[in-house]
Protein backbone atom coordinates (compact mmCIF):
# COMPACT_ATOMS: atom_id res chain seq x y z
CA UNK A 1 0.00 0.00 0.00
CA UNK A 2 1.03 3.48 -1.19
CA UNK A 3 1.77 5.56 2.46
CA UNK A 4 1.39 9.61 2.46
CA UNK A 5 3.50 11.78 3.66
CA UNK A 6 2.76 12.47 7.60
CA UNK A 7 -0.56 13.86 8.24
CA UNK A 8 -0.49 17.09 8.91
CA UNK A 9 -3.12 18.26 11.88
CA UNK A 10 -6.20 18.66 17.01
CA UNK A 11 -21.68 19.96 26.17
CA UNK A 12 -23.07 22.51 23.60
CA UNK A 13 -22.47 23.70 19.72
CA UNK A 14 -20.50 27.13 19.61
CA UNK A 15 -18.84 29.33 16.91
CA UNK A 16 -16.34 32.14 17.67
CA UNK A 17 -14.51 31.33 21.15
CA UNK A 18 -15.47 28.76 22.90
CA UNK A 19 -15.28 29.66 26.76
CA UNK A 20 -16.47 28.06 29.51
CA UNK A 21 -15.76 29.13 33.00
CA UNK A 22 -15.61 26.25 35.61
CA UNK A 23 -17.76 27.32 38.62
CA UNK A 24 -17.35 25.96 41.94
CA UNK A 25 -20.72 26.05 42.91
CA UNK A 26 -22.04 24.18 40.78
CA UNK A 27 -20.49 21.17 39.83
CA UNK A 28 -19.78 17.91 41.76
CA UNK A 29 -15.84 16.71 42.14
CA UNK A 30 -15.35 12.89 41.72
CA UNK A 31 -12.46 13.22 43.50
CA UNK A 32 -12.52 13.81 47.21
CA UNK A 33 -10.36 16.50 49.12
CA UNK A 34 -6.79 15.42 49.47
CA UNK A 35 -6.98 12.71 46.63
CA UNK A 36 -4.35 12.13 44.47
CA UNK A 37 -4.75 13.30 40.66
CA UNK A 38 -1.52 12.69 39.05
CA UNK A 39 -0.82 16.38 38.67
CA UNK A 40 2.23 17.84 38.52
CA UNK A 41 2.68 18.45 41.50
CA UNK A 42 0.92 15.24 43.07
CA UNK A 43 -2.37 17.94 44.34
CA UNK A 44 -5.65 17.16 44.92
CA UNK A 45 -8.40 18.43 42.25
CA UNK A 46 -9.40 20.89 45.95
CA UNK A 47 -5.79 22.84 45.11
CA UNK A 48 -6.29 22.84 41.37
CA UNK A 49 -7.17 26.83 40.14
CA UNK A 50 -6.46 29.73 38.06
CA UNK A 51 -7.04 29.93 34.18
CA UNK A 52 -6.09 27.29 31.25
CA UNK A 53 -6.48 28.16 27.74
CA UNK A 54 -6.44 26.75 24.29
CA UNK A 55 -7.11 27.44 20.91
CA UNK A 56 -7.20 25.48 17.87
CA UNK A 57 -9.11 23.82 15.73
CA UNK A 58 -12.72 24.13 14.47
CA UNK A 59 -13.53 20.21 13.57
CA UNK A 60 -12.70 19.61 17.53
CA UNK A 61 -14.73 22.70 19.11
CA UNK A 62 -17.58 19.97 19.87
CA UNK A 63 -15.50 17.84 21.84
CA UNK A 64 -13.79 20.43 23.65
CA UNK A 65 -16.87 21.60 24.67
CA UNK A 66 -17.40 18.33 26.04
CA UNK A 67 -14.44 17.94 27.67
CA UNK A 68 -14.62 21.00 29.64
CA UNK A 69 -17.39 20.06 31.18
CA UNK A 70 -16.23 16.63 32.53
CA UNK A 71 -13.00 17.99 33.63
CA UNK A 72 -15.67 20.51 34.92
CA UNK A 73 -17.18 18.04 37.14
CA UNK A 74 -13.23 16.85 39.33
CA UNK A 75 -11.56 19.99 38.75
CA UNK A 76 -14.28 23.24 39.52
CA UNK A 77 -11.83 25.92 40.33
CA UNK A 78 -9.67 25.95 36.79
CA UNK A 79 -11.15 28.62 34.27
CA UNK A 80 -11.10 26.67 31.14
CA UNK A 81 -11.13 28.63 27.75
CA UNK A 82 -10.79 27.19 24.03
CA UNK A 83 -11.08 29.87 20.77
CA UNK A 84 -11.89 27.92 17.94
CA UNK A 85 -9.29 30.05 15.71
CA UNK A 86 -8.17 27.04 13.19
CA UNK A 87 -5.57 24.66 13.43
CA UNK A 88 -3.35 27.57 11.85
CA UNK A 89 -4.60 30.12 14.09
CA UNK A 90 -4.32 27.38 16.98
CA UNK A 91 -0.89 26.40 16.59
CA UNK A 92 0.46 30.51 16.36
CA UNK A 93 -1.56 31.41 19.16
CA UNK A 94 0.40 28.50 21.14
CA UNK A 95 4.11 28.73 19.98
CA UNK A 96 3.84 32.57 20.94
CA UNK A 97 3.03 31.89 24.62
CA UNK A 98 -0.94 32.97 23.89
CA UNK A 99 -2.41 29.91 25.25
CA UNK A 100 -1.44 26.77 27.12
CA UNK A 101 -2.51 23.99 24.81
CA UNK A 102 -3.52 23.85 21.07
CA UNK A 103 -5.87 21.87 18.78
CA UNK A 104 -4.60 21.47 15.16
CA UNK A 105 -5.77 18.87 12.80
CA UNK A 106 -2.21 19.21 11.49
CA UNK A 107 1.07 18.75 13.31
CA UNK A 108 3.30 20.79 13.70
CA UNK A 109 6.07 22.27 10.67
CA UNK A 110 10.21 21.54 11.12
CA UNK A 111 10.21 25.50 11.86
CA UNK A 112 7.60 25.26 14.42
CA UNK A 113 8.76 22.53 16.26
CA UNK A 114 12.14 24.78 16.28
CA UNK A 115 9.78 27.74 17.94
CA UNK A 116 8.22 25.07 20.30
CA UNK A 117 11.76 24.61 21.61
CA UNK A 118 11.72 28.22 23.16
CA UNK A 119 8.11 28.25 23.65
CA UNK A 120 8.50 25.32 26.24
CA UNK A 121 11.30 26.91 28.09
CA UNK A 122 13.80 24.66 26.45
CA UNK A 123 11.46 21.60 26.38
CA UNK A 124 9.38 20.13 23.32
CA UNK A 125 6.60 19.54 22.27
CA UNK A 126 3.70 17.18 23.02
CA UNK A 127 1.38 16.28 19.80
CA UNK A 128 -1.12 13.57 21.11
CA UNK A 129 -3.90 12.21 18.57
CA UNK A 130 -7.01 12.50 21.10
CA UNK A 131 -9.23 13.50 18.47
CA UNK A 132 -10.31 11.03 15.62
CA UNK A 133 -13.11 11.80 13.51
CA UNK A 134 -14.05 10.93 9.64
CA UNK A 135 -14.11 13.92 7.50
CA UNK A 136 -17.51 14.09 5.40
CA UNK A 137 -17.87 15.33 1.98
CA UNK A 138 -21.15 16.90 2.71
CA UNK A 139 -23.74 17.73 -0.32
CA UNK A 140 -26.83 19.71 -1.02
CA UNK A 141 -28.43 18.71 -3.78
CA UNK A 142 -32.55 18.78 -4.34
CA UNK A 143 -34.47 16.10 -5.58
CA UNK A 144 -32.32 13.18 -4.51
CA UNK A 145 -32.90 11.57 -1.56
CA UNK A 146 -30.54 8.59 -1.54
CA UNK A 147 -29.04 7.96 1.80
CA UNK A 148 -25.69 8.56 0.14
CA UNK A 149 -23.99 9.31 -3.04
CA UNK A 150 -21.47 7.35 -4.14
CA UNK A 151 -18.17 8.55 -5.02
CA UNK A 152 -14.75 7.38 -6.00
CA UNK A 153 -11.62 9.50 -4.73
CA UNK A 154 -10.87 10.18 -8.98
CA UNK A 155 -14.66 11.93 -9.18
CA UNK A 156 -14.59 13.47 -6.16
CA UNK A 157 -10.92 15.16 -7.35
CA UNK A 158 -12.48 16.35 -10.45
CA UNK A 159 -15.42 17.78 -8.77
CA UNK A 160 -13.54 19.95 -6.56
CA UNK A 161 -11.04 20.52 -9.38
CA UNK A 162 -13.91 21.85 -11.69
CA UNK A 163 -13.49 19.60 -13.96
CA UNK A 164 -16.77 18.11 -13.68
CA UNK A 165 -19.39 20.58 -13.13
CA UNK A 166 -22.68 19.14 -13.67
CA UNK A 167 -24.33 16.49 -10.84
CA UNK A 168 -25.50 14.33 -13.97
CA UNK A 169 -22.10 14.06 -15.23
CA UNK A 170 -21.36 10.77 -16.57
CA UNK A 171 -19.00 10.08 -13.84
CA UNK A 172 -21.37 10.18 -10.98
CA UNK A 173 -23.93 8.61 -12.90
CA UNK A 174 -21.57 5.71 -13.42
CA UNK A 175 -21.43 5.21 -9.87
CA UNK A 176 -24.57 5.98 -8.63
CA UNK A 177 -26.80 3.86 -10.90
CA UNK A 178 -29.94 3.49 -9.36
CA UNK A 179 -30.55 7.66 -8.47
CA UNK A 180 -31.80 9.90 -10.76
CA UNK A 181 -29.31 12.96 -11.28
CA UNK A 182 -30.71 16.23 -11.97
CA UNK A 183 -28.94 18.44 -14.31
CA UNK A 184 -28.25 21.17 -11.67
CA UNK A 185 -24.71 22.55 -11.90
CA UNK A 186 -21.93 21.83 -9.27
CA UNK A 187 -20.97 24.44 -6.63
CA UNK A 188 -17.51 22.96 -5.11
CA UNK A 189 -17.01 24.70 -1.81
CA UNK A 190 -13.71 24.92 0.12
CA UNK A 191 -12.26 26.58 3.64
CA UNK A 192 -10.76 30.10 3.09
CA UNK A 193 -8.79 29.81 6.32
CA UNK A 194 -5.70 27.71 6.55
CA UNK A 195 -7.61 24.56 7.44
CA UNK A 196 -6.09 21.13 9.24
CA UNK A 197 -9.74 19.89 7.58
CA UNK A 198 -8.38 20.59 4.37
CA UNK A 199 -4.67 19.82 4.54
CA UNK A 200 -6.48 16.48 5.44
CA UNK A 201 -9.04 16.37 2.27
CA UNK A 202 -6.34 17.40 0.05
CA UNK A 203 -3.78 14.81 1.30
CA UNK A 204 -6.41 12.26 0.84
CA UNK A 205 -7.21 13.59 -3.27
CA UNK A 206 -3.53 13.26 -3.99
CA UNK A 207 -2.55 9.91 -2.43
CA UNK A 208 -6.46 8.20 -3.51
CA UNK A 209 -7.01 9.91 -7.05
CA UNK A 210 -5.16 8.30 -9.51
CA UNK A 211 -3.94 11.16 -10.50
CA UNK A 212 -6.99 13.40 -10.71
CA UNK A 213 -5.77 15.96 -8.13
CA UNK A 214 -2.89 17.97 -9.76
CA UNK A 215 -2.25 19.63 -6.34
CA UNK A 216 0.20 18.66 -3.38
CA UNK A 217 -1.60 18.58 0.02
CA UNK A 218 -1.75 21.81 1.67
CA UNK A 219 -3.66 23.67 4.43
CA UNK A 220 -4.51 26.53 2.01
CA UNK A 221 -6.73 25.75 -0.54
CA UNK A 222 -4.94 25.63 -4.24
CA UNK A 223 -7.88 26.72 -6.26
CA UNK A 224 -8.75 30.52 -6.63
CA UNK A 225 -12.61 32.11 -7.03
CA UNK A 226 -14.94 29.82 -6.30
CA UNK A 227 -17.23 29.68 -2.64
CA UNK A 228 -16.01 29.02 0.52
CA UNK A 229 -17.02 29.52 3.78
CA UNK A 230 -14.41 30.29 7.38
CA UNK A 231 -14.37 27.69 9.68
CA UNK A 232 -16.09 24.61 10.25
CA UNK A 233 -19.13 26.75 10.41
CA UNK A 234 -18.73 28.69 7.77
CA UNK A 235 -18.18 25.80 5.83
CA UNK A 236 -21.25 24.10 6.48
CA UNK A 237 -23.36 27.41 6.24
CA UNK A 238 -22.26 27.54 2.58
CA UNK A 239 -23.12 24.31 1.38
CA UNK A 240 -26.57 24.57 3.02
CA UNK A 241 -27.23 27.81 1.51
CA UNK A 242 -26.81 26.96 -2.28
CA UNK A 243 -28.44 23.98 -4.17
CA UNK A 244 -25.94 22.27 -5.73
CA UNK A 245 -22.75 23.16 -3.54
CA UNK A 246 -20.42 20.39 -2.06
CA UNK A 247 -17.85 20.57 0.71
CA UNK A 248 -15.65 18.65 3.51
CA UNK A 249 -16.19 19.36 7.45
CA UNK A 250 -15.74 17.35 10.29
CA UNK A 251 -18.56 14.44 10.26
CA UNK A 252 -19.72 15.41 13.07
CA UNK A 253 -21.15 18.82 11.72
CA UNK A 254 -22.58 17.34 8.80
CA UNK A 255 -26.41 17.64 10.46
CA UNK A 256 -28.99 16.82 7.47
CA UNK A 257 -26.64 17.76 4.66
CA UNK A 258 -26.37 14.57 2.35
CA UNK A 259 -22.88 12.89 2.30
CA UNK A 260 -21.19 10.71 0.10
CA UNK A 261 -19.96 7.04 0.80
CA UNK A 262 -16.17 6.15 -0.62
CA UNK A 263 -14.85 4.28 -2.77
CA UNK A 264 -12.72 1.83 -1.04
CA UNK A 265 -11.52 -1.23 -3.29
CA UNK A 266 -14.49 -2.75 -4.58
CA UNK A 267 -16.91 -1.18 -2.54
CA UNK A 268 -18.93 2.06 -1.02
CA UNK A 269 -18.33 2.62 2.51
CA UNK A 270 -19.87 5.80 4.26
CA UNK A 271 -18.13 7.35 7.34
CA UNK A 272 -18.84 6.17 10.86
CA UNK A 273 -16.67 6.37 13.92
CA UNK A 274 -15.98 2.96 13.77
CA UNK A 275 -14.56 3.00 9.94
CA UNK A 276 -12.36 6.10 10.66
CA UNK A 277 -10.84 4.19 13.94
CA UNK A 278 -10.06 1.20 11.46
CA UNK A 279 -7.91 3.05 9.13
CA UNK A 280 -5.93 4.69 12.36
CA UNK A 281 -5.62 1.35 13.99
CA UNK A 282 -3.78 -0.15 10.86
CA UNK A 283 -1.91 3.12 10.11
CA UNK A 284 1.73 3.21 11.35
CA UNK A 285 4.14 6.14 13.41
CA UNK A 286 5.17 9.14 11.00
CA UNK A 287 9.10 8.39 10.49
CA UNK A 288 9.74 11.47 12.48
CA UNK A 289 7.39 10.52 15.95
CA UNK A 290 8.53 10.39 19.32
CA UNK A 291 7.20 9.12 22.56
CA UNK A 292 5.94 12.66 23.05
CA UNK A 293 5.04 13.31 19.23
CA UNK A 294 2.62 10.91 18.74
CA UNK A 295 1.85 11.47 14.83
CA UNK A 296 0.80 9.15 12.83
CA UNK A 297 1.17 8.30 9.04
CA UNK A 298 -2.42 7.81 7.96
CA UNK A 299 -2.65 5.02 4.55
CA UNK A 300 -5.23 7.17 2.62
CA UNK A 301 -4.99 3.99 -0.45
CA UNK A 302 -6.33 1.46 2.14
CA UNK A 303 -8.24 -1.39 0.87
CA UNK A 304 -9.37 -2.97 4.03
CA UNK A 305 -12.90 -3.64 3.88
CA UNK A 306 -15.21 -1.61 5.92
CA UNK A 307 -12.19 0.96 6.66
CA UNK A 308 -12.89 4.65 5.94
CA UNK A 309 -9.55 6.52 4.52
CA UNK A 310 -10.87 10.41 4.68
CA UNK A 311 -10.02 10.56 8.53
CA UNK A 312 -8.98 13.43 10.55
CA UNK A 313 -6.35 12.77 13.46
CA UNK A 314 -6.60 16.26 15.35
CA UNK A 315 -4.05 16.37 17.99
CA UNK A 316 -3.68 18.22 21.52
CA UNK A 317 -0.35 19.98 21.21
CA UNK A 318 0.80 20.92 24.49
CA UNK A 319 4.55 21.72 26.62
CA UNK A 320 6.70 18.95 27.87
CA UNK A 321 8.07 21.74 30.35
CA UNK A 322 5.96 25.06 31.30
CA UNK A 323 7.72 27.78 34.11
CA UNK A 324 4.50 28.18 36.13
CA UNK A 325 3.39 25.02 38.36
CA UNK A 326 -0.24 26.19 38.04
CA UNK A 327 -0.02 25.98 33.77
CA UNK A 328 1.84 22.39 34.16
CA UNK A 329 -0.55 20.99 36.82
CA UNK A 330 -3.99 22.22 34.97
CA UNK A 331 -2.66 21.20 31.37
CA UNK A 332 -1.47 17.81 32.80
CA UNK A 333 -4.66 17.61 34.62
CA UNK A 334 -7.06 18.43 31.58
CA UNK A 335 -5.32 16.03 28.92
CA UNK A 336 -5.31 13.25 31.28
CA UNK A 337 -8.92 13.74 31.37
CA UNK A 338 -9.26 14.01 27.26
CA UNK A 339 -7.17 10.78 27.10
CA UNK A 340 -9.30 9.35 29.84
CA UNK A 341 -11.71 6.34 28.93
CA UNK A 342 -14.39 8.99 29.93
CA UNK A 343 -13.12 11.56 28.47
CA UNK A 344 -12.80 9.82 25.20
CA UNK A 345 -16.64 7.95 25.62
CA UNK A 346 -17.71 11.94 25.90
CA UNK A 347 -16.49 12.97 23.23
CA UNK A 348 -17.87 9.58 21.46
CA UNK A 349 -21.61 10.57 22.08
CA UNK A 350 -23.21 11.31 18.86
CA UNK A 351 -24.36 14.56 20.69
CA UNK A 352 -21.37 15.90 21.61
CA UNK A 353 -19.17 15.22 18.76
CA UNK A 354 -19.64 11.51 17.30
CA UNK A 355 -15.57 10.40 17.13
CA UNK A 356 -13.96 7.22 17.92
CA UNK A 357 -12.47 6.84 20.88
CA UNK A 358 -8.92 5.85 21.01
CA UNK A 359 -7.68 2.84 21.42
CA UNK A 360 -6.09 1.46 25.37
CA UNK A 361 -2.90 1.18 23.34
CA UNK A 362 -2.48 4.52 22.42
CA UNK A 363 -4.15 5.44 25.72
CA UNK A 364 -1.25 4.07 27.21
CA UNK A 365 1.40 5.88 25.47
CA UNK A 366 -0.33 9.71 25.38
CA UNK A 367 -0.50 8.94 29.43
CA UNK A 368 3.27 8.45 29.49
CA UNK A 369 3.92 11.55 27.60
CA UNK A 370 1.47 13.84 29.43
CA UNK A 371 2.79 12.41 32.80
CA UNK A 372 5.79 14.01 31.30
CA UNK A 373 4.70 17.72 31.96
CA UNK A 374 6.65 19.27 34.58
CA UNK A 375 7.73 22.71 35.75
CA UNK A 376 11.17 24.08 34.35
CA UNK A 377 13.99 24.72 37.18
Amino acid sequence: MKLTSPTRFGAVALTGVLALTLAACSSTSSAEPGESTGTAGGGSATELSGSLAGAGASSQEKAVAGWIAGFNDTYPDVAVSYDAAGSGGGREQFLAGGVQFAGSDAALKPEELTKATERCFGGEALELPLYISPIAVVYNLKGVDAEHLQLSAATIAKIFNRDITSWDDPAIAAENPDVTLPSTAIIPVNRNDESGTTENFTEYLAAASDGAWPHEASGDWPLSGGQSGKGTQGMIDTVSGADGAIGYADASRAGDLGTVALKVGDEYVPFSAEAAAKVVDASPAAADATDKRLVVELDRTTTEKGAYPLVLVSYSIACSTYDSESDANNVKAYLSYVASPEGQERAADPSVAGSAPISDDLRTKVQAAIDAITVAS
